[in-house]
């Protein structure tokens, strides 16, 4: 029972820290005023407008015996003493219908008070008052003999104008603290709602340039670990990639020494066997070196998906690709890795195929991207083993010779580091379908 009622619970609360701090600084504010104008309405207000309306009705009482009296001589005296010191007015309707009570307005406390007390003085269907007509008066009638007595007397009589002060200054201070709290409470969720998006961009191997720790003690030092981690990170990658640079640029200068000694050999059929070779690890050393010259601190920039992959497809003048994106696929990426992965697919799919088809979709804040190929594709057993540098399968996928088993690789690398993912699926074309999912 308890299991499920702490699940409903948590659907109901809020996600947010910012909601569910304001929901514990609000919470005992907003129930602290409900208790002290409970406590306010039951023992002070309603007793003091019971006093009030019993005093009235007791006014009225003598009124009405004044009226009753034929032998007091004195009775328009006293009605003009009334009307002069307790602001009444008084008048005597003789040979008129008397009214019949409205619908009764069990809600109202005035009205509720009222009703009890003159039926207490006066008896049963022997009144009729009506406390809504005017603003400031209550109109009040009381059955005499063949007509009525209509009596006007001041709303203020049964109705303490304290209420109306005590419910303001209840509410404003009460509005004051929460909007207070608010703008405290804000303040303190800023620096969370920002490291969470620096880790975010980190994360999607976005380029930071700048990260100023901000807020509370704790949460500053939770900063200060994060950005010292990002940077060994950083220069750790970028340690990483100017070695594998240099290494690469290093090994061209004796594989052209290489080159030149084969030009002299006099074995021919030995030196073609070795140029290939030679030619092969050249092409692995070229595409390892545009690739990191393309990721060293490329900045994210916000474009047009669309124009990305039109741009790539016009540069191949091939009526074999087709492609269908939506205008309005505008992302956070860096253009150039992008560009880079969609030539590695797009040539993978003319080399093994006949035609290439770009489509895309939206879902749950994320953007796919699917390049489809008719050619012979591959065994689902070998979707992950391609993704590894320099994995070439033997199958009629793999005698194409002018890969070097770098390009899913280096693929599957950009597109992770942009926060999303590679997937190889069966084409609808009965080849190999690459589907790209990145985040909006």
């Amino acid at each position: 029972m308890f299991y499920g009622l702490n699940n409903v619970i948590r659907k109901i609360l809020p996600k947010g820290l910012f909601y569910r701090s304001l929901i514990i600084v609000a919470t005992p504010i907003i129930l602290l005023q409900i208790i002290i104008t409970v406590v306010f309405f039951d023992s002070l207000w309603i007793k003091a407008n019971k006093g009030m309306t019993r005093s009235l009705v007791g006014e009225l009482h003598t009124l009405y015996d004044v009226y009753a009296n034929p032998d007091l001589g004195q009775k328009q005296t006293i009605i003009d003493l009334y009307n002069k010191n307790f602001d009444f007015v008084v008048d005597f309707k003789q040979n008129e219908n008397f009214p019949k009570m409205n619908k009764e307005r069990w809600f109202s406390p005035i009205d509720r008070t009222l009703r009890r007390e003159l039926k207490s003085a006066f008896g049963p269907s022997t009144y009729y008052f009506d406390t809504t007509k005017y603003k400031e008066l209550v109109e009040l009638k009381l059955k005499y003999k063949n007509g009525y007595i209509q009596i006007f007397f001041p709303k203020n009589r049964i109705s303490p104008s304290s209420a109306r002060i005590f419910s303001l200054w209840i509410t404003l201070p009460g509005i004051l603290l929460i909007l207070i709290a608010i703008i405290f409470i804000k303040n303190q969720t800023k620096p969370i709602v920002n490291l969470a998006r620096v880790a975010e961009k980190f994360g999607k191997g976005e380029y930071i340039k700048e990260f100023k720790p901000s807020g509370a003690k704790e949460i500053r030092l939770a900063a200060y670990e994060f950005d010292k981690m990002r940077k060994r990170i950083t220069i750790h990658l970028n340690q990483r990639s100017e070695m594998l640079s240099g290494i690469s640029h290093d090994l061209r200068t004796p594989l052209t020494r290489l080159k030149l000694q084969l030009s002299l050999l006099d074995q021919k059929n030995l030196a073609k066997k070795m140029s290939v070779d030679i030619e092969e690890m050249e092409r692995m050393l070229n595409e390892y070196l545009e690739f990191s010259r393309n990721q060293k601190n490329e900045e994210t920039e916000k474009v047009n998906l669309c124009n990305i992959i039109e741009d790539v497809v016009k540069k191949y003048d091939n009526k074999k690709i087709k492609f269908s994106i939506k205008n309005d696929l505008d992302i956070n990426i860096r253009p150039n890795s992008i560009r880079r992965c969609l030539v590695n697919l797009i040539d993978n799919g003319l080399s093994y195929g006949n035609k290439v088809e770009i489509s895309s979709n939206f879902l749950s804040k994320r953007v796919f991207i699917f390049i489809d190929d008719d050619g012979p594709g591959i065994d689902e057993n070998e979707h992950q083993n391609v993704m590894k540098p320099f994995y070439r399968i033997d199958k009629s996928r793999g005698q194409n010779k002018s890969g070097v088993g770098l390009g899913l690789s280096i693929t599957n690398d950009i597109i992770r580091s942009h926060g999303g993912s590679v997937e190889l699926e069966k084409s609808p074309l009965n080849g190999l379908r690459v589907k790209i999912s990145l985040p909006l």
